[in-house]
């Protein structure tokens, strides 16, 4: 297995620089990861040094929160198609599906994936915050939303992926969606065991310890 084209390099801090940026992008091209993912004011610099390159550049939507209206989410998404992205990583309404607000949250993100048009839609259910009843209620809305990726964390929540939500998610979404686990995955053997339980993407910023064997 080839852990590199698994790995989702990413940078999303608020104190993300253009250099930092510069840097992320560069050590993707080295490694060959599948995508940076990067905060939508970076999503045309990491396009341009990556063009001539089959690494994507992937967008967080609705970031970290996802309580923006869907009308700025589905803006947001477009604007990030528009100059590069081919993946986008979107919040859901966390407090609407705890709301019960479940067609709310179902058109959000149906909306949001014909705005990606062919691009990849990955819905950041942010785990931390969910019974497993409603773990299992956003991984049925994401399907029939046409959802790419149910994906489990922004690693800004009070928690990160677990090898339980990876399992949980996978059962739920069988074929019907890919899973990208995210959120405190820091060392090799960790990114590894989410890969044996069916993650098909990780979402970190320790790829390059990954490569390195750490």
């Amino acid at each position: 297995m080839t852990i590199n084209k698994y790995i989702d390099h990413t940078f999303l801090k608020a104190v993300a620089m253009p250099s930092d940026i510069e840097r992320l992008c560069e050590e993707a091209k080295k490694y060959k990861f599948a995508s940076v993912c990067v905060n939508s004011c970076y999503v045309e610099k990491s396009y341009k040094i990556l063009k001539n390159t089959d690494i994507k550049v992937c967008a967080v939507v609705g970031f970290p929160l996802g309580a923006m209206s869907t009308e700025a989410k589905i803006f947001e998404a477009k604007n990030c198609i528009e100059n590069g992205a081919k993946e986008i990583d979107m919040v859901i309404n966390v407090g609407m599906l705890k709301a019960k607000e479940y067609e709310y949250v179902e058109e959000e993100i149906k909306r949001i994936k014909e705005a990606v048009g062919g691009g990849i839609l990955k819905v950041i259910i942010e785990a931390c915050y969910l019974t497993d009843d409603e773990k299992i209620k956003i991984c049925e809305l994401a399907i029939k939303a046409k959802a790419d990726f149910v994906k489990t964390s922004t690693g800004f929540g009070t928690g990160g992926a677990t090898f339980e939500d990876v399992k949980l998610i996978k059962k739920i979404v069988k074929d019907s969606c890919k899973v990208k686990a995210s959120g405190g995955i820091r060392d090799l053997e960790t990114a590894l065991k989410y890969i044996e339980i069916g993650a098909d993407r990780l979402g970190t910023s320790s790829g390059i310890k990954f490569m390195k064997g750490e």
